[in-house]
């Protein structure tokens, strides 16, 4: 015979992930069209990225100075 399953089983639970302090209250959604909803605005998000996340297609561009951004140089 079956067994069924238990309720508790059936919902996991929705445990809040650790993020960065500076991105705390950070929320993403995906809308019923696929539309990304987010409780932050996206340049905020790219900002913090610019300071925080190393851009490896960049590393081997002579170019561009990856060990120093705008905001550091000012």
């Amino acid at each position: 015979m079956v067994k069924k399953r238990k309720k508790k089983d059936a919902e996991p639970k929705k445990e809040k992930p650790t993020v960065n302090p500076e991105l705390d209250g950070f929320n993403i959604e995906i809308d019923s069209f696929g539309e990304l909803k987010t409780s932050y605005d996206i340049d905020k998000i790219n900002e913090f990225l610019n300071k925080n996340v190393e851009d490896k297609k960049l590393i081997d561009r002579d170019d561009i100075d990856t060990t120093k951004s705008n905001d550091e140089e000012e």
